[in-house]
Parts: C-alpha cells; sequence; structure tokens
C-alpha cells in the first residue's frame, strides 16, 4: 500500500510552485474560490507573458487546475478546452479530478459525459501519460462502469466492474476517501440492475444500509432496485427506515461501551484505543478545561467555550490536507442539522493553518459547520487527525475518537449516538 502520507508532504511543494510570471504564483492561483475568476487570472497571465512556443508545458499546472475547476461545475466544454492542450496533472490534481467525478456521478450530471471524461481518464492510465499514486484508479474504474450501465453497455459494464475489484493497492476498503466502500456499493448496484440482476443489487444494497456502509446516493439506486424486485415502490420508504433504524441501534451500542464514565475535564496520558483491544495511546493533551478555552472564528471573532455550558459539545480536529477529516463533514452536518443549538455545539477545529487557507477551503468545499482554529495546536495537544472530543454540559470528556469511520451514514451514526448518549446520562 502506497504511503498515504505523501498527499501531505507533497501539497506544501505542489502549490508553492512559481508561475513564470514573476507577478503570479500558483499558490494563489489555485486558492481563487471560482473558476471564473482563475480564467480571468489566466488570461491576464498570458497577455503579460505569452507562453513561449519553445516551452509548450509553460502554466501547464494552472491549464490542469483550470480543467478540474471547470469539470466540477459539470462545464464538459470547457474541462475538454483545458484538458486538449494536454497539460500534466500533479497527484493532487489527479486527486481533485477523481473527487469532480465522484460527485457528477452521484448527482446523475450527464452520464454520455461523464462515461468520456472518465474513458479518458483511464486510457492516460493505461499509456502511462497520467499517474495514480494515491490508489483512485479503482473509483474511475467503478464510475465508469456505472455510467456505461446507463448508457445500455451492459457487458462493458460488468467487466470494468471486475477489473476494479483486480485493482491492486485500491483503497476502497480503507477509511481514508470518503464513501470509497458505499460508493463503490452503489455503482456495484446500478450495474446490477442494468444487467437485470435485480435480487443481487437489492440484497447488497440491503446489506450495505443495514451495515452503515451507505450514504444518500444509494437511496436513489435502492429505490429504483426496490420497485424491480417488489414491483411497485409502496412500501420502500418504510423499509429503508427499518434498515437505517437497526444500523443506528448497532452503532448505538457499540459506542454506549466507549462512554467515559469518570468525569474529567482535562486528559492528560495514554487512553484506552477505541477498538476495544487493551492497547494504550495518546490522542491529545487537554491542559485546561474547556471552559477556559478561547479560539478565533474564520473571520477573527473570538469564541469562548464557555458559552457552550448546558450544552452537549464536539470539538473535532483537523486540517485540509486531512482527506479523512474532511470526508467526515457531511455526516456531522446531518447531526448539527438535527438539534437546535441551545442543546448542541459542534466545532471543526482547524490546526496548523493561516486563516486565509482555510477561509478559501471551506468556502471551496461549501462547508457548512462552524470552523474554529487552533493553529498552533496549544489547547489540546492533539497527536493525530481527525480527532473527536465530547462533552457534556458540565464541560467533562465523556468521548474521544479518532479516525474516519468509512461513510457518511456511519458518521452520523456515530456522532449522533455520542450526542444522545452524552444526554441521556447527564445528571444536571
Amino acid at each position: 500500500m502506497k504511503m498515504l502520507i505523501l498527499l501531505l508532504l507533497i501539497s506544501g511543494s505542489v502549490f508553492a510552485q512559481q508561475s513564470p510570471s514573476a507577478k503570479y504564483n500558483f499558490r494563489d492561483f489555485a486558492s481563487i474560490v471560482d473558476v471564473e475568476d482563475q480564467e480571468k487570472q489566466y488570461h491576464e497571465m498570458l497577455k503579460a507573458n505569452p507562453i513561449d512556443p519553445a516551452k509548450p508545458s509553460m502554466y501547464e499546472e494552472y491549464r490542469a487546475q483550470l480543467a478540474i475547476g471547470w469539470l466540477t461545475k459539470g462545464n464538459f466544454e470547457r474541462y475538454w478546452y483545458y484538458k486538449n492542450t494536454r497539460p500534466k496533472f500533479n497527484v493532487l490534481q489527479f486527486l481533485y479530478l477523481t473527487y469532480a467525478l465522484d460527485n457528477l456521478f452521484d448527482a446523475n450530471t450527464n452520464p454520455g459525459e461523464v462515461e468520456k471524461v472518465s474513458a479518458g481518464i483511464l486510457e492516460e492510465l493505461g499509456t502511462g501519460a497520467l499517474k495514480d499514486g494515491i490508489g483512485r484508479t479503482q473509483t474511475v474504474l467503478e464510475i465508469n462502469a456505472a455510467t456505461n450501465a446507463q448508457l445500455g453497455n451492459t457487458d462493458t459494464a460488468l467487466q470494468l466492474l471486475a477489473k476494479s475489484s483486480e485493482v491492486k493497492d485500491g483503497m476502497r476498503e480503507m477509511r481514508y476517501f470518503k464513501d470509497a466502500k458505499s460508493n463503490y456499493l452503489n455503482r456495484y448496484g446500478v450495474v446490477m440492475l442494468a444487467a437485470g440482476k435485480y435480487q443481487v443489487a437489492f440484497d447488497t444494497l440491503s446489506k450495505a444500509f443495514r451495515e452503515a456502509e451507505s450514504n444518500p446516493a444509494m437511496v436513489n439506486t435502492f429505490r429504483l432496485v426496490y420497485k424491480k424486485v417488489k414491483g411497485t415502490e409502496n412500501g420502500f420508504g418504510e423499509y429503508l427506515k427499518s434498515l437505517k433504524d437497526e444500523a443506528y441501534h448497532h452503532c448505538y451500542k457499540e459506542v454506549e461501551k466507549l462512554y467515559i464514565a469518570s468525569p474529567k475535564t482535562t486528559l492528560d496520558g495514554a487512553i484506552p484505543s477505541q477498538g476495544g483491544d487493551g492497547k494504550m495511546f495518546t490522542l491529545f493533551h487537554a491542559t485546561k478545561p474547556v471552559q477556559e478555552v478561547s479560539m478565533p472564528d474564520l473571520d477573527g471573532k473570538i469564541v469562548h467555550l464557555r458559552d457552550c455550558k448546558n450544552k452537549v459539545l464536539a470539538l473535532d480536529f483537523w486540517s485540509t490536507g486531512c482527506t479523512p477529516c474532511v470526508a467526515a463533514f457531511s455526516g456531522f452536518e446531518r447531526v448539527v442539522a438535527d438539534y437546535k443549538k441551545d442543546v448542541f455545539q459542534m466545532f471543526v477545529v482547524s490546526l496548523f493553518e493561516d486563516r486565509a487557507t482555510v477561509k478559501t477551503f471551506v468556502k471551496k468545499k461549501g462547508i457548512t459547520l462552524d470552523v474554529l482554529q487552533d493553529e498552533e495546536n496549544k489547547f489540546f495537544d492533539v497527536q493525530g487527525t481527525p480527532t473527536k472530543i465530547i462533552f457534556d454540559p458540565l464541560g467533562n470528556i465523556r468521548f474521544f475518537s479518532s479516525g474516519y469511520a468509512g461513510s457518511t451514514d456511519r458518521e452520523y451514526y456515530k456522532l449522533k449516538s455520542m450526542v444522545e448518549i452524552t444526554k441521556s446520562r447527564y445528571k444536571g
């Protein structure tokens, strides 16, 4: 398995690349939120310093970034305009390219174009023109298989799906990329549906929802499969709810075992691992009670955590370069939507990065969670991200959690269980 730490190592160097024009640099270019504004700056660069015919690779990282930006917006014409200039995509840009395909497929945006884009990427991976250093070839194969299925190319879809499972260093089973396995199961369901294997698809997706290896994008596929098996959509909502309730109940029972019964306002030293294997490790070092901690938000306003007294408080520590950190956010957002802020408050605390970087990232990704900053990691000395700490209304630590749960639904059930258990055991 390739070392995923590579992503963190290259992120700084990739975005520090300098433009041939001294006035511009790629870090600033990549931080521009809207692709329309990126394109405007690109044309200004060309006007100020045209591409030298003897150096066709000038600005290629900019052209690659523009291709990704337009694909993310679903503008396939502009994507191909820049893609056909044959820019080389660095490893992070390849990652963002696959993210764009993920989102376009889930939104059912022009399957024909998504198939064409994914097929082009697979061709370049095959010839070596494009390199995959992060284990995302499997994802591109799955997307190409599922779009072929939607287009009626069933045999091709089945072959591609089988090929995706043969990929070495695939990341499907790793809890690293958002919904890696649940996305595969959804696309598997799409292919089985197209192949007329309705019961196989039904059993696969039922199991996925029952075991929380699921996400919201899977619901539409499951609805179609249910109708094929049952002959009607009647009862689908009730059946899906029963599967989700079972998944939540199981998660609740597992999370309940992790409740920290002895009140703690600070935590120092080794603590039991979440896996229940008896091993000990340090996740964080809280030097002072949470009520004494104050941190700035992304507008620079100081937020005093003492104002969260009488609420269940969740702090989740992350950084923009931490893929599993951001993968968990969609599950968190669903939990936040379930509660009023007079009952529950969650902050995702950014570590090690300046405000401008984080603010741009949050806006680009459309993150709706409340973000605080501890740039120096001085309040909790977090040893690894993602790390989540749950406090009861008195400021006692009741849960800690590290890592990404692996799917949007499981992350939702997990945090929801922590909140509900903390509420139920609080003696105010």
